[in-house]
């Protein structure tokens, strides 16, 4: 390139950025800027163009609170539930579960008060929004494990790990529920749920005035599956044969229609079921993951969430997958 291309790129350039900077910062028309410049207006256009395909332009789209609270007020008169907490789209799923937890943390912030029961749940969602930092009052609110001890390899997303972390962040009390979240077989399952102790702690888990629980999907290659609790064609043959496509709260499995389906899963888990947690006054559930809008709808079709938290990408297609669904077909 010769001394001539060079500077006559460069005049291109910095004429792209100023006929940008008019347009897109200082609010000029396209035939404001054609008469400063001595340019058509279909030339402006195109500079306009290839600004924004050259990167000297980049757009983002920024979700006014008005739209969340749009797709809220959707999710309540579709649903029935109290609240949606509706979190804008993050580029990574741990920006994204990241996100969500700070809606949800600050809810609860707001909401619980002094001498309330809160039942806990696992998974990576739960304990996100239990490790949120953010300005949390203190409160004597007791949390209470709704479901077993996991592998420890898994401890960051265990019942009790994520129950003491909430305790230490408001200044209340934690109980442990002293089991297994996963039994080898039903008969094991039904050892435990007899001890006087797992009674014990799992009766105050039902008597709670606020659930914090997570939404699973059924996937061969989910948590669930790499820690060993089930195989991946256990959780294979759930979907194809049940129809299920998600779990509440590491307990339940339920079809699309929000249907509790009956598997070999369910004859194993140690703690609080779907039914269960319907007498609870306020069931937050949370689906931060881009890839849940089927196992959403289907919780959502159960009727047991009070508050739902997730993304706008996920609440936009439970929205709409629910229409579809429920068009007459022709």
């Amino acid at each position: 390139m010769n001394k001539f291309t060079q500077d006559t790129s460069d005049d291109n350039t910095d004429l792209l950025t100023e006929v940008s900077v008019a347009y897109y910062q200082n609010g000029a028309t396209q035939e404001e800027i054609s008469r400063k410049f001595s340019i058509s207006r279909a030339k402006v256009g195109r500079m306009l163009k290839q600004a924004r395909d050259e990167g000297i332009v980049e757009i983002t789209v920024k979700y006014h609170p008005a739209f969340s609270a749009k797709i809220e007020q959707r999710l309540i008169e579709r649903f029935g539930i109290k609240r949606a907490l509706i979190a804008l789209d993050q580029p990574s799923e741990e920006q994204q579960r990241l996100q969500v937890a700070g809606l949800v943390s600050k809810y609860m912030a707001s909401s619980l008060q002094n001498g309330m029961v809160v039942t806990v749940g696992q998974g990576r969602n739960v304990s996100a929004v239990a490790h949120h930092i953010g300005v949390i009052p203190h409160r004597e609110v007791k949390f209470v494990c709704g479901i077993g001890g996991i592998h420890p390899r898994g401890s960051m997303f265990n019942a009790d790990h994520i129950c003491r972390q909430f305790a230490k962040s408001y200044g209340g009390t934690s109980e442990t529920l002293y089991a297994p979240a996963y039994a080898e077989n039903r008969e094991q399952k039904l050892t435990f749920m007899q001890n006087a102790t797992v009674k014990q702690t799992l009766d105050l888990a039902r008597k709670a005035d606020v659930a914090v629980v997570g939404i699973g999907n059924m996937s061969e290659n989910s948590y669930m599956v790499d820690l060993g609790w089930f195989t991946a064609d256990e959780v294979v043959q759930s979907r194809m044969q049940q129809g299920v496509v998600g779990d509440f709260a590491g307990y339940e499995f339920f079809d699309i229609q929000g249907q509790s389906a009956k598997t070999v899963m369910s004859d194993r888990i140690i703690g609080l079921g779907l039914e269960e947690y319907r007498p609870i006054a306020e069931v937050i559930a949370i689906a931060a993951e881009n890839s849940k809008p089927l196992a959403l709808l289907g919780a959502l079709r159960t009727g047991a969430i009070d508050v739902i938290a997730t993304s706008v990408s996920n609440a936009l297609t439970v929205l709409n997958l629910d229409e579809q669904m429920a068009q007459p077909e022709k």
